[in-house]
């Protein structure tokens, strides 16, 4: 069995150009363009937020899908659940708009889409190979891979770097 893939973010290479949250919205428009998009209703939500968190410093924040999410306990509803392939989802139709989701998220990645009153998150865009976050970062700061697969990755850099007298 493959391990699950998540969203990590090198937050070393974050410019804050907000091409992740343009892409994300515009993979969750009807018309799948940038040009529709622009002017549909309900306006498309960008799922994932670039915060400032210091003078030079941003951070992409994304839903963490968390073993034990909080949302999905919380929800009165029964709106969110958890896919099989690890993904925490909301029913957009059996979400009554109550906000008790957004309340209780430790990362407050749960919008409210005010126009439709409904709560949304991160899908990892499941009709699709990669996220359109992940694909439309210029500097690569998201990736999409296993845990495993990242923690190897960082190990090697990591490697290098003190090979190169450059690290620790």
């Amino acid at each position: 069995m493959t391990e699950a893939k998540e969203i990590f973010v090198r937050l070393d290479r974050c410019m804050a150009c907000h091409s992740c949250e343009m892409a994300c919205a515009v993979a969750h428009s009807a018309g799948q363009s940038l040009y529709t998009a622009i002017s549909e209703k309900p306006t498309p939500k960008p799922r994932l937020y670039v915060e400032w968190v210091a003078p030079d410093r941003a951070v992409p924040i994304v839903c963490r899908h968390c073993e034990d999410a909080p949302c999905m306990h919380a929800c009165i509803a029964g709106a969110i659940s958890r896919s099989p392939a690890g993904v925490v989802e909301t029913d957009a139709d059996k979400c009554i708009g109550c906000w008790t989701c957004v309340m209780v998220c430790p990362y407050g990645v749960i919008g409210r889409h005010l126009e439709e009153h409904k709560a949304y998150r991160c899908d990892r865009c499941p009709d699709r190979e990669t996220p359109a976050c992940v694909n439309a970062c210029p500097t690569r700061a998201l990736i999409y891979q296993s845990a495993t697969g990242y923690s190897r990755s960082q190990r090697q850099t990591a490697s290098r770097a003190m090979l190169a007298g450059n690290g620790g």
